[in-house]
């Protein structure tokens, strides 16, 4: 067997060097390499924002409904006497009047000259009747003495009768002649509002024609149109708030639901008192189209603040934190409004702690950091007991 030589053994030398340095140089590289990479950075959260709890309240039960503001009744105050001049109008439109109380005046010449002519031929009649009586009373005291025939005292009793019929007929006609005087005063036959005015001052007008339109005793009346199937959620004295068109809320009371139900629109009226047209500040006129709600009650609702509510495609979203402060997207329907508040009927438990600020700018999974709602409108001892409140996991 050869004996190693002393270049082999030096060759074989430099050959486990070599190895030795390049395995100390890749560890060097691989050590630097890892030291020079930066570690893995934590995720940010995407938006800080508060959150709260639902939170049950009473909600006011309502109805609402359309329809028009009418006067309660309407009387049409006209002319009783014919061909009479009119000399006085005393009120306009919008006056309030009283029971009784003179309208409007006719010329009374014509009617006081009738008066007279009446009364002439009144007390002729009645001296005729009192000619007529004596001679029957004549005629009945001979009727047994034979000077007159039984056909002549027949015609003096017959003449009595007749004679005490016209003076009657005379009474009869002096009084109509002192109605129609009384008649020249157009009276109001009823407390109210005065709505419309035709009468003019030296027309003359017949019999029976408008001269006054008023609102009796200045009630209004708000004609709600309901349907058929809400008709049987309304009674007789429930209360309702009316909006008119002028502005201004009234509170009135349902007064009597219609009878029958319209067979075309399957609607039905109900009507509901208002406060009277002459009240002072109402704005409420006759005629006018207004909308209410009937206040059917109130129950208890889960409600949110609108704040926390992210309409997307037509639909409602909330946005509900869950463990490591990470959100999920839930699809709610929604139910009344309360002021800043809106109830969730469904697709919320009510102890799921939901975003409030800032939930319009989250997606589903967004990392959030939760902080404090501080509104610079409240004071210091306000603001650190909202905070709390945020902590507890309650609705500031």
């Amino acid at each position: 067997m050869n004996k190693p030589t002393a270049k082999s053994v030096i060759a074989a030398a430099i050959a486990v060097l070599a190895v030795a340095a390049g395995a100390y140089f890749f560890t060097s590289s691989q050590r630097d390499s890892t030291a020079a990479s930066p570690p893995k950075a934590a995720p940010k959260p995407a938006l800080t924002v508060t959150a709260a709890l639902p939170e049950s309240i009473r909600l006011p039960i309502t109805l609402a409904a359309n329809g028009n503001i009418a006067a309660w009744q309407e009387a049409v105050i006209g002319a009783e006497s014919a061909g009479l001049r009119l000399t006085e109008v005393r009120v306009n439109v919008g006056d309030v009047v009283k029971a009784g109380q003179v309208l409007a005046t006719f010329s009374t010449d014509s009617v006081q000259a009738d008066v007279a002519q009446a009364r002439a031929s009144l007390l002729e009649a009645q001296a005729n009747a009192a000619d007529a009586a004596a001679n029957a009373e004549r005629a009945r005291s001979l009727q047994s003495s034979g000077a007159l025939s039984a056909q002549q005292i027949n015609q003096y009793l017959t003449l009595e009768k007749t004679a005490k019929a016209r003076a009657e007929a005379a009474q009869a006609v002096l009084g109509a002649q002192q109605l129609r005087g009384r008649q020249t005063q157009v009276l109001a036959p009823d407390s109210g509002v005065i709505s419309a005015r035709s009468a003019t001052v030296g027309a003359v007008v017949g019999n029976g024609v408008e001269l006054f339109r008023m609102i009796r005793q200045g009630r209004l009346e708000w004609r709600a149109e309901v349907t058929s199937s809400e008709l049987g959620r309304i009674r007789e004295g429930l209360p309702v708030s009316v909006v008119p068109a002028s502005g201004g809320e009234l509170r009135g009371r349902v007064r009597m639901l219609a009878p029958s139900v319209d067979p075309l629109t399957r609607s039905a009226l109900v009507y509901v008192d208002l406060p009277s047209a002459a009240s002072k500040g109402s704005t409420a006129r006759a005629g006018m189209f207004a909308r209410g709600e009937f206040d059917l009650g109130a129950s208890t609702a889960l409600t949110i603040p609108q704040r926390a509510l992210v309409v997307r495609d037509g639909f409602n979203y909330v946005f509900r934190l869950g463990d490591g402060n990470r959100v999920s997207q839930l699809k709610v329907q929604t139910g009344r409004l309360a002021g800043e508040r809106v109830e969730v009927v469904s697709g919320l438990m009510p102890d799921a702690r939901i975003v409030v600020n800032g939930a319009g700018f989250l997606n589903d999974g967004d990392l959030v950091r939760l902080g404090q709602e501080n509104d610079s409108n409240q004071p210091p001892a306000q603001a650190a007991s909202a905070s709390v409140a945020i902590k507890n996991g309650a609705n500031p």
